[in-house]
């Protein structure tokens, strides 16, 4: 039995990818963060999808196995078999709030970090453009200079 959340986890792990492959291909920061994010995000999923149907194909052996020993007189056996499936239920529970918080985490210190990022390159142009305006005349000849070393590392020298 494969669980829904296994299936919208890999969905999303590939979407994830294609995303983040995507941004890096055309050079979008923000889409390939979000990519990787939306990537772990499916990981986290289809493993929680994978420890659910663990559990309750474990669950369901148990049971069945139970009632073969204990037929109709093993009350208090299929009472321990209850009692225990309740517990490997809260655990189950623990365990998807847990992959679900940190699939979200992660996918907010992803958003974080591209948005500190942005910040950071409009700062540094903005600091750009004011050197620049400042000393308009070094400016040019820096960025003369810095053509004519391009210009000499991509034709060599003769």
């Amino acid at each position: 039995m494969v669980d829904t959340n296994r299936i919208t986890g890999a969905a999303e792990e590939l979407g994830g990818k294609i995303q983040g492959a995507v941004g890096d291909l055309t050079g979008s920061n923000r889409n390939s963060v979000e990519g990787r994010a939306r990537e772990v995000q499916g990981e986290a999923e289809n493993l929680y999808g994978q420890a659910k149907d663990a559990i309750v194909e474990a669950a369901s052996t148990t049971r069945n196995a139970i009632d073969d020993v204990a037929g109709q007189d093993g009350r208090e056996i299929k009472a321990r078999v209850r009692e225990a499936q309740d517990a490997a239920g809260e655990t189950y529970e623990r365990a998807e709030r847990t992959v679900r918080n940190a699939a979200r985490e992660t996918y907010d210190d992803a958003e974080d970090a591209y948005h500190n990022l942005g910040n950071n390159l409009r700062r540094g142009g903005r600091e750009m453009t004011y050197r620049v305006a400042e000393h308009p005349v070094a400016a040019l000849l820096a960025a003369g200079l810095l053509g004519y070393g391009i210009g000499l590392l991509v034709h060599g020298r003769n």
